[in-house]
């Protein structure tokens, strides 16, 4: 009682580091923030902006060459995060049943194509031929199946306790019943976590749809906004905006719904860092 707490050159030095990293990080998110409200295009750094305006988010609502590759990407991404988390849970709970015969030979099958592949060109020859090239659905099926994010599920599920496995099987509960009552409603953390990774994947493709689609409907915003920023691919509109406002407002636009999304999910997410790390 009553004892100072010592202030050791660790902690200070810790704080110091750590304050630094943030500055870093928070200050040219700041600029193009207050930039993408700033009627004047401006490239020095300013707390607020001197011209306010909300053109630049105005001209992404009501610019159909910019709201549509917007919405191709929403809906791509919950498609694509949707179908991942339904395949790699499946994918994941096949190879923990443990008497099933060929377990460990699938799973090396799977391993295998983390390593290797066929390679670029014979890639787009399959997308070709099943009707994939100029076409959005490619985000979706493409990244569908991540061997990766399947190992991990397979890691978690291996995690949770076989007795109650064994316990669910006494009750006659069949191998698909454990799935829905026991297993997934104990793998939060671990949906929260990998249907995270895929939902950023999914929306920060740009290369798929640079090497598929040449279609300008059929594209994302990633794509819209990297033609926008390198080159200089700005649609007409209404607005008085500078096109330095515009490239601001479509980078705040491109990492607000995470921004939104991960405060909700950060709980899940902290725990799913270690998936399958503690097993019975």
């Amino acid at each position: 009682m009553g004892r100072k707490k010592k202030i050791h050159l660790f902690d200070v030095v810790n704080y110091i580091v750590f304050i630094l990293i943030g500055l870093i990080i928070i200050i040219p998110m700041w600029k193009v923030l207050v930039d993408s409200f700033n009627k004047v295009g401006v490239y020095q750094f300013q707390l607020f902006p001197s011209h306010p305006t909300i053109d630049g988010y105005k001209t992404i609502i009501e610019t159909e060459a910019l709201y549509r590759p917007f919405l191709n990407s929403i809906i791509t991404t919950i498609l694509g995060t949707l179908l991942g988390l339904v395949l790699c849970t499946l994918g994941g709970y096949v190879l923990v049943q443990f008497d099933m015969p060929g377990r460990n030979a699938f799973a090396y099958f799977l391993l295998f194509t983390m390593i290797f592949s066929g390679g670029m060109i014979p890639e787009y020859l399959v997308m070709r031929k099943i009707g994939l090239v100029n076409n959005m659905w490619i985000l979706v099926i493409k990244h569908g199946m991540n061997v990766y994010n399947l190992v991990l599920m397979r890691n978690f599920f291996e995690g949770i306790p076989g007795s109650l496995y064994e316990a669910a099987k006494i009750d006659g509960c069949s191998p698909m019943g454990i799935f829905f009552r026991i297993v997934l409603p104990l793998s939060k953390a671990a949906l929260a976590s990998i249907g995270l990774m895929f939902a950023v994947t999914v929306w920060n493709d740009y290369t798929t749809v640079k090497i598929y689609i040449t279609d300008p409907d059929q594209v994302n915003f990633q794509y819209k906004l990297r033609n926008m920023i390198m080159d200089g691919d700005t649609p007409t509109t209404s607005y008085q905006v500078s096109q330095n406002t515009l490239f601001n407002a479509g980078i705040i636009a491109a990492i607000l719904p995470f921004m939104m999304l991960y405060p909700f999910l950060q709980k899940y997410f902290v725990k799913g860092v270690n998936i399958g790390a503690v097993k019975e």
